[in-house]
């Protein structure tokens, strides 16, 4: 694992803690494998013991990769955890590679014609709150933090929410959903989303 020279700041107004290193991976994963452990997504990807034992593996590739672009952000109690990665213009959305395992595979392939390649914008990759701190507004904060410079950048940003409580979530920071739910096979509904820039 790479380790940069560590250059984080921390934004008082909102108690976040933005990382331009893969030094707060390792909070990021114990974040969201708490957070997650009960989305009908996350369980739908990693069904039964797999979530156990592939869940940290899976949190900490995207959140690895995050924090190598600078995009990785956590609360500065460590409670909170937004993933973001920056899509260029006319960017794949599958990765070249095969997926790890066939339910990524399907995900990928029934969301990959909703995300609008053809501008460059951030994706939400995950966004987690660990279980008792929730409904406080640290991912809202989290939000909140990336959106405003994404705005300054002009950058719209893409996610895919996996349950109506956190796209009602995305609803009030602007996200709006990209035609009907994604319907997985014997899987939740998810609902692609797009936020345009605010100038």
């Amino acid at each position: 694992m790479h380790y940069a020279t560590p250059s984080s700041l921390l934004h008082h107004s909102y108690g976040v803690r933005t990382t331009t290193t893969t030094a707060d991976v390792p909070v990021a994963i114990q974040v969201l494998t708490a957070a997650f452990a009960d989305d009908p997504l996350a369980r739908w990807l990693l069904p039964g013991d797999r979530y156990a034992t592939h869940a940290g593996a899976v949190f900490g590739s995207a959140a690895e990769a995050s924090a190598e672009h600078g995009e990785l952000a956590v609360a500065a109690d460590g409670s909170a955890a937004a993933v973001w990665l920056p899509r260029p213009a006319g960017a794949p959305v599958r990765a070249e590679e095969p997926p790890p395992f066939e339910r990524l595979g399907t995900f990928l392939e029934l969301t990959a014609a909703r995300c609008p390649a053809g501008a460059a914008h951030l994706y939400l990759v995950f966004l987690g709150v660990v279980p008792g701190m929730q409904g406080r507004g640290l991912g809202g904060a989290l939000l909140r933090e990336r959106l405003a410079t994404a705005d300054t950048e002009g950058l719209p940003a893409y996610l895919e929410a996996s349950s109506p409580g956190s796209k009602a979530l995305y609803e009030r920071h602007g996200f709006r959903s990209v035609g009907d739910p994604v319907r997985l096979p014997e899987g939740p509904d998810i609902w692609p989303m797009w936020r345009a820039a605010r100038s």
